[in-house]
């Protein structure tokens, strides 16, 4: 008797693995690039009035926190489409412009999501080489074929936090068929502060095969929720509006991302921190004989010796409560992603991480 089988490619999928965090005791989760300042307390003000009515269907279209979004960056509201997850919008783009046959390009060492997201419609994911940690414009335009759909671009890019500035973003955009779909993931650009920086705005009001994405889940402290939403053309618009659900975004989750929105205050104190950490994390590192990868995000890579250098680390810091994210799975076995946390987090997993560092006669066969 025949069985029930899924579409050929689904099983070829490597699930998604999110920040570790084995129990509740641990001292600092600083795995998942999370809010070091949690959340608005508008936002909690606002999602918990919310459920008051959870017995209403929420707006389907969304509409106020289009407008909030809309009066935010002065872009226009019919041509945002707000979503469960800026990674929702990403699967999709490759719903709705690839499938068999195809292929979707993305750099190397870029989020997991892009080539599930294609392997998921049927598309071949392609991994284009970077160098030095940073993603390449002209690595990216030569692997472009007649088969290509869509190519993703994480601006600043995780897990590296190094970024395209306007200029190479502009040129990549230049080189692209107008047959080809453009990406721009911006889900940590609100904390960069480079001025050569792009977040792709204006490339997505300008161009009709352009998408920027965003998300609620990083400098808005929302990752609880799953809110997301994205900006492009009218003609992309009017694509994604006709497969997102009909109810895809929670009421409670419209009001927070409102709320959020909103509190302009507590954005400014969440960018001021992190400016402030980011810089005293890589020099404490640093000093420590670690190389760490310049960023501009929330987040820092920092290189080991080896593969099993960075493993006994994580380890020994995980029996100090510290839970950091190993970067197998996006090709750097010897590096360790470091979230940028409160204050007593950075400051513990530093003190944490010296005593690993400056343990006598360090062996791999001790862990």
């Amino acid at each position: 008797m025949a069985k029930l089988t899924p579409r050929p490619g689904i099983m070829d999928i490597t699930p998604y693995v999110g920040g570790q965090s084995k129990d509740t005791s641990f001292k600092g989760k600083l795995s998942s690039n999370e809010s070091a300042l949690g959340t608005s307390p508008a936002a909690v003000a606002a999602y918990s009035e919310a459920a008051a009515t959870l017995h209403r269907y929420p707006d389907g279209g969304s509409i106020t926190l289009r407008e909030a979004l809309a009066a935010e960056y002065d872009i226009e509201a019919n041509r945002i489409v707000c979503v469960s997850g800026s990674d929702d919008l990403l699967t999709m783009i490759c719903r709705a412009y690839a499938g068999p046959g195809d292929e979707v390009l993305y750099s190397e060492n870029g989020f997991l999501v892009y080539p599930i997201a294609a392997m998921s419609v049927g598309a071949t994911p392609i991994a284009v080489c970077e160098r030095d940690y940073h993603q390449q414009v002209d690595n990216l335009l030569a692997a472009v074929t007649p088969k290509t759909k869509v190519v993703f671009v994480t601006n600043p890019s995780n897990p590296t936090g190094t970024y395209i500035t306007g200029d190479e973003l502009a040129r990549l955009h230049a080189g692209l068929p107008n047959s080809v779909a453009l990406v721009i993931d911006g889900a940590y650009a609100e904390f960069v502060t480079a001025e050569d920086f792009d977040c792709g705005l204006e490339l997505a009001r300008n161009a009709d095969n352009v998408l920027m994405t965003r998300t609620f889940s990083k400098i808005y402290g929302l990752a609880g929720l799953r809110l997301g939403w994205g900006y492009g053309s009218r003609q992309i618009m009017d694509v994604i509006n006709r497969i997102r659900g009909p109810f895809n975004v929670a009421a409670p989750s419209q009001a927070a991302g409102v709320a959020a929105l909103g509190d302009t205050e507590f954005v400014a104190a969440a960018v001021a921190h992190n400016s402030k950490y980011l810089a005293w994390l890589t020099q404490q590192i640093t000093d420590m004989g670690l190389f760490v990868v310049p960023s501009v995000a929330n987040f820092l890579l920092i290189k080991f010796d080896s593969e099993e250098h960075a493993h006994a680390c994580d380890l020994f810091l995980q029996d100090k409560g510290f839970f950091l994210r190993r970067m197998d799975e996006y090709g750097f076995p010897d590096h360790l992603r470091l979230s940028i946390g409160p204050v007593d987090e950075n400051e513990g997993v530093i003190a944490a991480l010296h005593s690993f560092i400056t343990r006598p006669n360090w062996d791999a066969s001790d862990e």
